[in-house]
């Protein structure tokens, strides 16, 4: 029975979540709390206090190593820099990636001559020469036409992990099967005494997650991240250990990479699956990230070089990677400050250093006729976006790739080396910093609940930009002047006053399921009881499909757009149904999902199968809880 009541203010809900190192929730608890404990407790959360903010990189002496039973060692720079102060296992008789400068009586390689149906010019392949690095992977032997394998990545990571240097812990994690059959697989790296979850976070150091090739036919991503195992396992980058955890996923998508196709077997885009989790790809991850808990998520990708940009605008693409953080509704401020200045801004740079052009990530539609150029979307469906909203810093690296084949493969690898390193140095030097910035945002973000507003969903910034690009006969500069979508200012289209919690129907357990693997903590509902909630009331529907900026997401089902408003009403709840707390550190997730009125909810998708299987629970619940298995 639903009683329409007056609206009335909406009271603060206690932390449902004990500290760190508490035991479990008992199994059957009754949650009761008075409004004055309820706000004391939020008042200290909101206390915490920030982080400093240094605009520099502290310095060197500042992060010391920890004890070794050999030479002092530093945190190296990215591969291909200078790095004489490394000090490499003596195990390896040659260094697997050498520096950037060629050895005494040795010429640089020379650039690979284009293939005739490239479609621009030798002078535009002339403005990208093989770097004076040289990568080496089963995929990148000269002479192969195939890149990696996915039996190959597979023995290489298990290779790896049976003959680590030093200190190192190596162990290969079984994360589930692809849509194919084929093992999807990381290797996670560490200097704590064993590779597991507890003791990784024994240590004490953050841990970074490398992942490759959520798209197939992005190959550069993921021979990068197979030359980063190797070098976090046995080479120059495994000083880095000393300060932090690494976990590598080479390939995300191995049916795509075996087919060479964008989408997973069954024609998804994994990449606008990380809300959802339809895919089993996207469930490992999800798993994966639940589990470890990283600090930094860093996702390897290759962007079209000519197609439609040719078409559009007459010019090729010039930059060698284009890069950007998290930018969706609710991403806390201080996660995209540390992103932006902590990763991105040393980033950029490390690729100057290497004499490799950067640029924040576009793209273009996929239509002829829109001649409008967006930065990465705001839609809470990314890997990079979602992994914003699970608080760590999440950043796209895209290098110049698809369209090409193997053309420019060593500069691609080198790119992303080079950005990727450059994430893990900025993650070591900064350990300190990025864990108080974490700790204070996983406080806020749970002390928000039942206050003030949320967005439901953020739109990016139409304006119009300056872009170079190269003139695909010449290969010189070409400036055009584009209609510009800026991810980087967000402009909210949607919020309400943030609730206390959703409330979810018995019949919404498979929406129960993905929220707790996407790391969210859900109830049960123990005993029938009641709740003031802000129920939802349909004014229109639409049939649609998934949209981003590129247009209709590859492999979705239709979806139920609805158009709503909310009334508050005292509802009755059965035993069996389920209650997802706002305070909690994943909240923002929560909100994403649940609020029913945009293209990425679990009702517009079909995973709630009617608008009352859902509500806002508007005040602290006095409810007999179980938690959900």
């Amino acid at each position: 029975m639903k009683q329409p009541i007056p609206h009335q203010r909406a009271l603060s809900s206690p932390p449902l979540a004990g500290p760190a190192g508490s035991e479990p929730w008992k199994a059957r608890t009754l949650w009761t709390c008075s409004t004055v404990l309820a706000s004391a407790v939020l008042a200290a959360c909101s206390s915490t206090p920030l982080p400093p903010w240094p605009s520099s990189a502290p310095p060197q002496a500042t992060v010391p190593a920890a004890p070794r039973p050999q030479t002092a060692r530093v945190v190296p720079p990215p591969l291909g820099t200078q790095r004489a102060e490394v000090v490499t296992s003596p195990v390896l008789s040659t260094p697997i990636i050498p520096s950037a400068e060629p050895a005494p009586g040795t010429t640089p390689p020379a650039a690979a001559a284009p293939p005739a149906d490239l479609p621009y010019s030798a002078a535009v392949a002339a403005r990208f020469p093989a770097p004076a690095v040289h990568y080496d992977t089963p995929g990148l032997a000269d002479g192969r036409r195939a890149f990696t394998t996915n039996a190959e990545a597979a023995q290489w990571l298990r290779q790896l992990a049976a003959t680590p240097q030093g200190a190192t812990k190596a162990t290969v994690l079984d994360l589930g099967m692809s849509q194919r059959g084929t093992p999807l697989q990381a290797l996670v790296l560490t200097h704590a005494p064993n590779t597991d979850v507890a003791s990784l976070d024994a240590s004490g150091k953050p841990t970074v997650l490398l992942i490759g090739q959520q798209h197939g036919d992005e190959p550069a991503g993921g021979e990068a991240l197979l030359v980063m195992a190797r070098e976090l396992s046995q080479g120059l980058l495994e000083p880095l250990l000393d300060r932090i955890n690494v976990v590598v996923v080479p390939r995300a998508n191995p049916d795509g990479a075996e087919a060479g196709t964008r989408a997973t077997a069954n024609g998804t885009d994994m990449n606008r699956d990380h809300l959802l989790l339809n895919t089993p790809e996207a469930q490992a991850l999800a798993r994966l990230t639940r589990d470890y808990r990283p600090i930094a998520v860093l996702d390897a990708h290759e962007y079209t070089v000519a197609g439609r940009f040719l078409e559009k605008f007459g010019a090729i693409q010039k930059y060698d990677a284009l890069l950007q953080y998290a930018t969706t509704a609710n991403v806390p401020e201080f996660l995209t400050k540390a992103a932006r200045e902590w990763y991105h801004q040393p980033m950029a740079a490390a690729l100057q250093g290497q004499g490799l052009t950067s640029e924040w990530y576009y793209t273009t539609s996929t239509d002829p006729q829109d001649r409008r150029v967006s930065m990465g979307g705001t839609q809470p469906d990314t890997g990079r976006n979602v992994n914003g909203l699970k608080n760590a810093v999440s950043l796209l690296v895209e290098t110049r790739g698809v369209g090409i084949g193997r053309l420019d493969i060593q500069r691609r690898v080198h790119a992303q080396v080079t950005a990727l390193s450059s994430a893990l140095r900025s993650t070591a030097e900064r350990a300190g910093n990025l864990e108080q910035v974490r700790s204070f945002v996983v406080r806020d973000t749970a002390a928000q609940a039942c206050r003030g507003q949320v967005a439901i969903e953020a739109g990016p910034t139409a304006t119009q930009r300056d872009l170079v690009m190269l003139d695909p006969a010449t290969g010189a500069d070409r400036t055009v002047r584009v209609d510009w979508n800026s991810s980087l200012e967000l402009r909210t289209v949607a919020s309400l006053p943030r609730p206390c919690g959703y409330w979810l129907s018995p019949t919404a357990g498979q929406a129960a399921e993905r929220l707790k693997l996407l790391g969210l903590q859900v109830m049960r509902v123990a005993e029938p009881g009641s709740l003031l909630s802000d129920s939802y009331q349909e004014t229109g529907r639409e049939e649609g499909v998934r949209q981003d900026v590129r247009g209709t997401i590859a492999g979705q089902q239709d979806i139920t757009r609805v158009r709503v408003t909310t009334v508050r009403t005292a509802i009755d709840v059965p035993e069996g149904s389920y209650y997802v707390p706002l305070n909690q550190p994943l909240a923002n997730l929560a909100v994403a999902a649940l609020e029913p009125d945009t293209q990425n909810s679990y009702f517009a998708n079909h995973l709630i199968p009617a608008l009352g299987d859902t509500a806002r629970v508007m005040a602290t619940p006095s409810l007999v809880f179980e938690e959900a298995d």
